[in-house]
């Protein structure tokens, strides 16, 4: 990785932590520190629980069991056993809380206002784009993606959701039961794999691939969440299933797709998928492409590329 886009970011990060008065336990003049206001902010006048507020926050169970304490302390918040599951805590505000809440938020409007206040109307477009493009590429880079049993929850609930978009935007609907196999045992090592892309502990999108021979895989179930697409999750899932593919010897693999599903052709093209001539009867299959010389590419030996099928771009993925 290059070393000066490594400062640049550690540069960034001092600039932003002194800038916004992070650095005191005195955050916005409340008399306690950044973390026990942000806790009091999520928690919010709803309440939460204590596992999504680890989950959403990236805190481990024990410092965020200790800002807890400090704000039950303060008399702003309450914990007690949630009702529809006693095994989960629950955080509410009380009054005072409540009251701390709405001070809190005036303050951080005031704060805001400042920052732009010093700054031109053409200089403060600049900032608040920057702002928006730096949290979408910060939100891409905490997406994790990790193998999973294709009969999980997380998995149940990636499929369900492609098979509804796909039953959406199919101009003859979609039934699972007349496409071409992808069974939750064909996608587990060494007959395939399933992959799940998490953002803040939730699964966002899904990617498999299938094994059909000694050299030859299929790219199944590829499908991103339409509430974080343009992160880049379908290209890192399409990436991380063609290094298994090679890491298990395979050297082609190849996938169908309906015509409506633009994205997704043009994500293959992109990656060196080339429309072939259809291999398989799949009902919903308008498109069959494939790529070659998976291990060649891996090695550093790429072949002649073919030509590719020009397809319009578009934002993510969706299915194939």
């Amino acid at each position: 990785m290059d070393a000066g886009q490594i400062r640049q970011v550690r540069h960034f990060n001092r600039a932003v932590t002194r800038r916004i008065g992070v650095l005191t336990d005195d955050y916005l003049g409340r008399g306690r520190s950044l973390g026990e206001a942000r806790v009091l902010f999520e928690i919010g006048r709803d309440g939460a629980n204590v596992r999504d507020l680890r989950v959403r926050l990236l805190l481990d169970s024990g410092y965020l069991s200790r800002l807890l304490r400090a704000l039950e302390k303060q008399g702003l918040a309450t914990l007690r056993r949630a009702d529809d599951d006693g095994r989960m805590r629950r955080a509410t505000l009380t009054r005072k809380g409540l009251r701390e809440l709405d001070a809190l938020d005036r303050r951080s409007q005031d704060f805001a206002a400042s920052l732009l206040a010093p700054l031109g109307g053409p200089q403060r477009e600049r900032m608040i784009a920057a702002m928006g493009e730096v949290e979408r590429l910060m939100r891409a880079s905490m997406v994790t993606i990790d193998p999973v049993d294709p009969g999980s929850a997380d998995a149940r609930a990636c499929i369900e959701a492609y098979f509804r978009e796909l039953d959406a935007r199919f101009e003859t609907g979609f039934d699972s039961t007349r496409s071409t196999s992808a069974d939750p045992g064909e996608l587990v090592p060494p007959a395939g794999l399933f992959l799940i892309a998490r953002l803040d502990g939730q699964p966002v999108g899904c990617g498999a691939m299938k094994v059909k021979g000694r050299r030859l895989g299929e790219i199944k179930r590829m499908w991103v969440a339409p509430s974080t697409r343009g992160l880049g999750i379908a290209q890192r899932l399409l990436a991380a299933l063609e290094k298994y593919a090679v890491e298990i010897g395979l050297d082609k693999l190849q996938l169908d797709t309906n015509r409506t599903l633009r994205e997704a052709r043009a994500l293959y093209a992109r990656n060196g998928y080339v429309e072939v001539p259809p291999y398989n009867t799949n009902p919903y299959a308008d498109h069959w492409f494939e790529k070659r010389g998976l291990r060649q590419r891996k090695s550093g030996r790429v072949e002649k590329k073919p030509r590719r099928i020009r397809s319009p771009a578009n934002q993510s993925p969706t299915g194939c």
